[in-house]
């Protein structure tokens, strides 16, 4: 048996070519005019379908935000998740023994996984690579509660970014978290901490450690593309290649991250200091004495 749709559908096909309207005597329809109508709408249709041919066609390879899904060849990529997930293991260790002795660490790590998220979802486009840098944020965060929680902490922001941000890939999370969270969260301790051990004021050590972290983190970023898309291409001149097109964004970038870093430390030491001398930024002396 027909269906209602089929039926209606039929009814309108065998209507003969005239107009109906409420209250008014049938009348032919313009043939010539409607004719027009139609042609104008073709044009319009013609025209959205070759400009989107025209942006399709143009467009260039990107690696967006992070190393993209496919990016990397799949002993590459395992390769990278097996030298970041003992470092993820030791994180979530670090972190449950930091809670137990302090039970404000755990706001504050929740703290520095908004802070890492957001920064590091700053896209800043790189034209001679066709790819994107951002900031990282894993300075700030090795800087308060260490470089572990700081892997742990750009895990989680790398798993949901790549999730439903389309940032990076799942693929490549291993190689993300590696020059991301690990290189990047233990350059900047390091560099915090070397520079305060040797007589560093706290906003220069803060600033230097977040430069080292940004630009660690891409250096890193070029080695990790190099050795997964070079083929049979020379290892150091196409990091090379990769690091120069990084250089024009990267440069200023770094020194911001360095600013932003600085800021935040300092604006910590005089507003709450205490956080700071709980964390081990600070000694008691160095609080006591500024006071």
């Amino acid at each position: 048996m027909p269906s209602v749709a089929t039926l209606k559908l039929n009814l309108f096909l065998s209507m003969p070519n005239k107009e109906v309207r409420p209250g008014l005597k049938t009348r032919p329809v313009n043939s010539h005019a409607d004719s027009s109508v139609s042609h104008k709408g073709f044009e319009v249709s013609m025209y959205r379908v070759t400009l989107t041919f025209l942006l399709l066609a143009m467009a260039t390879p990107a690696h967006a935000m992070h190393i993209s899904e496919g990016i990397l060849p799949l002993p590459w990529a395992a390769l990278w998740f097996a030298v970041a997930a003992p470092f993820v293991a030791l994180g979530a260790r670090q972190l449950n023994v930091l809670a137990k002795d302090d039970l404000s660490v755990k706001p504050l790590v929740g703290l520095m996984a908004a802070v890492v998220f957001i920064v590091s979802c700053m896209p800043i486009p790189v034209p001679t690579a066709g790819t994107c840098s951002h900031p990282c944020g894993t300075g700030i965060a090795a800087i308060l509660v260490g470089p572990l929680v700081s892997v742990l902490i750009s895990t989680v922001a790398l798993l949901i970014q790549a999730l439903f941000l389309a940032h990076g890939g799942l693929s490549t999370l291993g190689a993300d978290i590696v020059s991301m969270g690990v290189v990047g969260s233990f350059a900047g301790w390091f560099a915090f901490r070397g520079l305060r051990g040797l007589g560093a004021n706290l906003g220069v050590a803060a600033f230097l450690a977040g430069l080292f972290t940004d630009w660690a983190t891409y250096l890193t970023t070029s080695v990790e593309l190099a050795s997964g898309i070079r083929g049979t291409s020379p290892f150091w001149p196409l990091v090379t290649k990769i690091v120069i097109a990084f250089i024009p964004t990267q440069l200023p970038l770094g020194i911001l991250e360095g600013a932003m870093t600085a800021g935040m430390v300092l604006l910590l030491h005089k507003k709450r200091p205490d956080l700071l001398v709980r964390m081990r930024v600070l000694k008691e002396s160095e609080v006591s004495a500024h006071a």
